[in-house]
């Protein structure tokens, strides 16, 4: 059974929104911090957003002021909100835990910004 279910992308223009999910089991959410990390092609996995167990969110510069971290405790599940999306944040788009490393990746979910 996969560790973290991505869902949520798609193909969208300039300027739109779209949000992300992320399932995982209830054993990990309770005790991790999350994260969201992208990979675009031909570069490496950065971590985009991340949000701890108490709450506290962390933004890479790239995108605070666009992207929002949350997570439902009910659900076992954690969002990234991405609005006025731009072409480079073009990627595959995967959820991890940025203080617990070592946890299989899931297959993540594309995300295209183009017209």
């Amino acid at each position: 059974q996969a560790q973290f279910v991505e869902s949520g992308g798609g193909l969208v223009q300039p300027g739109g929104s779209l949000r992300l999910s992320c399932n995982t089991s209830q054993s990990i959410f309770s005790r991790s911090a999350m994260g969201w990390y992208r990979q675009a092609p031909g570069k490496q996995r950065e971590l985009v957003a991340a949000i701890t167990v108490g709450g506290i969110t962390n933004y890479d510069a790239s995108v605070k002021g666009r992207f929002t971290i949350s997570k439902d405790r009910t659900r076992n599940t954690v969002y990234l909100q991405m609005n006025r999306l731009q072409a480079e944040d073009t990627a595959v788009y995967y959820c991890n835990t940025p203080d617990r490393p070592g946890n299989d990746w899931g297959q993540g979910t594309q995300v295209t910004v183009s017209i």
